[in-house]
């Protein structure tokens, strides 16, 4: 089945059920009415909803239908299980994403560098620091480190923007799957320069590393936040076996 079609329909149903076109526990609509509605095959539905589902919008109940389980949060919630850009999410929370770039040269991997990163020794990098506002508050300061044999022709106006629209819209790269640490760490001198940081001397640090559809990791970003404001969260489901 076309990826377009069922991505357009999972973001559609996505973004009313945050807007609160269905209502929290309200079932969304039958089967057979969205594939009428959508015009697609019912393949293409359940793909869609199976995405919701993982992604904790929905729940489908034996019998029943599916039902809209989502909740907004007062903080900003950033998924483990999905990969989202800065932008998206948060688009998705319904703030006002700003992106100052601090930071931006190119590198070759030392021994110290690939010890942390996992890029070979000599690969050739883009090396970034970023700091990511939400409503005018900075919140985030990104260490990321991009393989230049995949992330070509970035600029500092594309890192201000979003990367990952240059890497899906541009060069036309499938961005597959991501490996996360999440740790607390004491605060650095960069970060109680740069971040909103109050009374707190930790942050919440998310380091990931992020490959292409060849299997090739073309990203380690460490990520660090303001604890107080930050909540992320995954979907768990139990396995019986």
């Amino acid at each position: 089945m076309p990826k377009a079609k069922y991505a357009e329909i999972y973001k559609d149903l996505k973004t009313k059920i945050e807007t609160g076109e269905y209502e929290f526990q309200q079932l969304l609509p039958s089967e057979n009415t969205l594939i009428l509605t959508y015009d697609c095959s019912r393949n293409t539905i359940r793909r869609a909803i199976s995405t919701l589902v993982t992604d904790g919008y929905v729940q489908t109940m034996q019998g029943k239908g599916v039902r809209n389980i989502f909740q907004p949060t007062l903080q900003t919630s950033f998924t483990i299980g999905g990969i989202e850009s800065f932008k998206e999410s948060a688009i998705r929370n319904k703030q006002i994403p700003r992106t100052e770039v601090l930071c931006f040269t190119e590198i070759d991997a030392d021994k110290k560098i690939s010890n942390k990163t996992g890029f070979p020794v000599g690969a050739e990098l883009y090396y970034l620091q970023r700091l990511h506002y939400l409503d005018g508050k900075a919140l985030i300061l990104n260490h990321n480190y991009f393989l230049k044999d995949v992330v070509t022709n970035l600029t500092k106006e594309i890192a201000e923007n979003s990367i990952y629209e240059h890497l899906e819209n541009t060069l036309h790269v499938s961005i597959v799957t991501s490996k996360r640490i999440m740790t607390v760490e004491k605060m650095t001198e960069i970060d109680e320069k740069y971040l909103d940081l109050g009374d707190y001397n930790c942050l919440a640090v998310v380091s990931s590393q992020t490959y292409n559809s060849d299997g090739i990791m073309f990203e380690y970003t460490q990520s660090r936040h303001r604890p107080d404001y930050f909540r992320f969260q995954d979907n768990a489901t139990r396995r019986i076996i």
